[in-house]
Parts: structure tokens; sequence; C-alpha cells
């Protein structure tokens, strides 16, 4: 077997050619007849009897052809391996120098390939390159927000008898009126649910508002929920196809009212939310409260830090040469949902993003920027943390944290999109190093309107 390898002009691009001889696979040929025969069945012969000169003749040309494409795919990427090519895409039929492969007839073949080279990226980066790095400031009512909230999911229920208040919920019986008495046949809940702020209308909620427990309240739901089929459909129990002939008043006798109380701004709230002991005073909560909200940027501050970087990547990269006709032919060949026109149209895009992943991969690899297990098991604690946190489950023990964080990694999917996201965390900071940064404060409501 004869390889070699020839670079175009510009060394964007060369040919593979693979020069196959018989004895290059005569021997695993002959293993692979004798052992195909063992499964071929033929009239008048038992199974795996039948001569190996006829199976050649019935099914030889198929399994050279496997042979001799185990032969090339094994030598073509070793030898891009041995010869450190760095390819971009995978190889490609060559169109022009090809010769006609006959398994019929020949013994010895030729196979010549297009082998898309990747330029050599190495941009530098120095105190003359100005990024900036913004830094989200929480502010006081962000803080206050936050702990509201914090009193309210820690909060607890209550029965009430006094008068209604718009939050609370109110059970009771619902029953259709015809003429200011009950509906023969008609809807009749003995465990209806309302909440008043719910209530669109504002004389269909005030009456609710001037009622009190075991008290009886007459009004139109079609009214009181503004005709919307689902809100309607969903407090009767009804298909929403019946809502549009659903105009009746109701009765609703209240039975029960419960009222949801906030928590209080107390040492037990604050072992509720950040672990016991881990903060003992209003002053220490707030500043815990500051730092975990910040904490909620450090993603998107990077991802936005990449973004500004990725601008200046392409001014450093704007001279790269690609083997562009080749490039379009791969990208059209691996998405059969794209057309070559469709490639032509969004290839400016596609040569920035890849100029954009040769940077990265070259700055990794030239700072020996390396992802250890440790860091993606840390980085799937912060997302289990987080997850937890929608919840409400603001203090889950470490334990529980690293083991949800190891079912997550369980996930090839979740586990690679971990992967990259830490990759991105210790690019930007290995960016910041070198260049010159001008951290800008901004609030929270300005860095929004960045990221949109």
């Amino acid at each position: 077997m004869n390889i070699s390898f020839k670079k175009n002009d510009a060394a964007t691009s060369g040919i593979l050619t693979i020069e196959i001889v018989k004895a290059d696979y005569a021997e695993q040929l002959e293993k692979s007849l004798r052992s195909f025969r063992q499964n071929v069945t033929l009239p008048g012969f038992r199974k795996g009897m039948v001569p190996v000169g006829m199976v050649k003749k019935l099914h030889g040309k198929q399994l050279l052809a496997e042979e001799v494409n185990k032969l090339i795919s094994d030598n073509l990427y070793s030898y891009v391996k041995e010869n450190d090519l760095n390819l971009l895409g995978e190889p490609l039929a060559n169109a022009t120098e090809q010769p006609e492969i006959d398994f019929d007839k020949q013994e010895d073949f030729t196979f010549c390939f297009d082998l898309i080279l990747s330029p050599e990226v190495k941009i530098t980066l120095n105190r003359r390159d100005k990024l900036t790095l913004y830094k989200p400031i929480v502010e006081e009512d962000a803080i206050e927000k936050q702990i509201e909230s914090y009193k309210a999911n820690f909060g607890s229920y209550e029965s009430a008898e006094d008068n209604i208040e718009e939050k609370d919920l109110l059970k009771g019986v619902l029953t259709e009126l015809e003429n200011g008495s009950p509906k023969e046949g008609g809807i009749s809940l003995d465990d209806a649910v309302l909440m008043p702020m719910y209530v669109k209308d504002a004389d269909e909620k005030a009456k609710f508002m001037a009622s009190k427990k075991d008290g009886v309240v007459v009004f139109n739901p079609n009214k009181a929920y503004n005709g919307i089929e689902v809100e309607i459909a969903s407090f009767l129990k009804i298909e929403k196809s019946a809502v549009a002939d659903m105009t009746s008043d109701f009765s609703f006798e209240i039975k029960e009212i419960t009222r949801h109380k906030e928590a209080e701004l107390n040492q037990e709230l604050f072992d509720k939310v950040f672990g016991e002991g881990a903060v003992t005073s209003e002053e220490e909560f707030k500043n815990k409260v500051k730092e975990s909200l910040s904490e909620q940027f450090f993603a998107p501050v990077n991802f936005k830090f990449l973004t500004d970087a990725r601008e200046l990547f392409l001014k450093k990269t704007s001279e790269l040469v690609f083997a562009d006709d080749l490039l379009k032919r791969w990208l059209v060949e691996t998405n059969k949902n794209k057309t070559a026109v469709d490639i032509d149209a969004d290839y400016p895009k596609i040569l920035d993003d890849l100029k954009f992943q040769l940077v990265k991969e070259s700055l990794l690899k030239e700072h020996d920027v390396k992802v250890e297990e440790a860091d993606v098991e840390a980085f799937a604690i912060r997302v289990a943390k987080a997850q937890f946190a929608q919840y409400g489950m603001y203090s889950a023990p470490d334990d529980v944290l690293l083991s949800y964080a190891k079912d997550l990694l369980k996930d090839k999917a979740t586990l690679q999109n971990i992967v990259d996201r830490v990759i991105e965390d210790k690019l930007a900071t290995c960016v910041k190093g070198l260049v010159k940064l001008e951290e800008k404060e901004i609030t929270i409501g300005e860095f929004e309107e960045l990221m949109k």
C-alpha cells in the first residue's frame, strides 16, 4: 500500500492518494469469505457447506468492497493522525483525479480524497487590546424584592374568619342559578375554588371582597373572567366548547378562607434560605442575598465578555484563507436539508463561527487551559443548586446537591453541555488576563438591555 499527500498552493487543502494492491487485502478477504460462508444457505447445500468458490462468485464483489473500504478508512485516518494534519470537516471523494473503480475486474485500486486543512491560527493578545467587563450592580430594590420573595416562598397558610383579602383562597359550594334559584340539572360543585385576585371584572371582584366566611356571593363567571374560555372552563370544570353557552349567574357559598402569611424576617427564615447558622443577623442576611444575586450574573457576564471578544478575534483573523469551495461542498453534503444556495447565503456567518472556534482552540492550547473532572463536577453542582432554588429549596444539603449533580452528568448531552460551559468560563478567565480590562458598573436593567 502506498499513501501520498499533495497540498495545494495555498496549503488550504490537498489530495490524499491511497494505492491498494491485492497483497494488502488478500489474506483478510480470504478470512472474510470463509467466515461469511458459515451463514450462507443455498438449495442442495447444508448451511455453511456451500463451496468457497461459489460463495466468492455470488458475494465476492461485496466482500472485496467491504475489505477495501476498511483498509481505506483505517489507513486514511492513521495517516492524518501520524502526520498531524489538522482537518476541517471530513475527507471528500476527489472529483477530478479519482480513477474509475471496478470491483469485478480490478485487483489493484487507487482512491483520491480532498482534505480540507485548517489554517494555522495564532493570535496575539496584549494590553493594547481593550475589552469591557460589565459588572451588574445589585441595587437595594433588587435585594428587597428577593427578600420579599423569600418571605412569600417560606410563608405559611392559615384559616381566616374575618373580611376577605384579595390573595385569599376561597373554597365553597358553587351552584348554577336560574331566575335566582338553583337550576334543575345545572352545574353544582361542592369543591369550587376561587381567588379574588384572579377575577378580572372589578364589580364582580368587589362582591367577594365585601363578603366573609359562610357568606353567599351571587355573581356571573362569564363576566368575572371577561369571557376567557380557559379560565371559565377550569373554574366551572366544563369543556371549553361549552363556555360560549354558559351565561348563567352562580351562587358561591364560602365554606373556607385560606390566607397566606409571609414568613417573618428572623433566624428561622435565615436558616431556611441559607442553612442553619450561615447568617445570624438581618445585615448578614442582606449581604448574603446580594452575594447570591451577584452569582446569578457570573455566566451571563462571561457570555457577554466572550461575545465582545469574538469581534476582536475576528478582526485579528480577517486575513485567514480557507478552501472555500471544498468547505461549501462539505457543508452541502452534510446538511441534507440545505441547498448550495442556502450554504452560499449562510457562508459568511459559518466562516465567522469557524474562525471563532479555531481561535478558542488555539488560545486554550497555547495557554494550557484544561478541563478537569473536578471543574465539571463543581459546575454541575452550581446547576443543581440553581435548579433546586427554582423550586424554593435554597439550602439543599451538600450531599444532596452532589448526588443530583452526578445524576445530571450521567446524561451524555448534559455532560457535554456542562463541559462546553466550563471551557467557556476558563477561556473567559484566560482572555481577561491577557487584555486590558475596562470594568464598567451598570444596573441590572442596563445589563439586561445589553443582552437582548
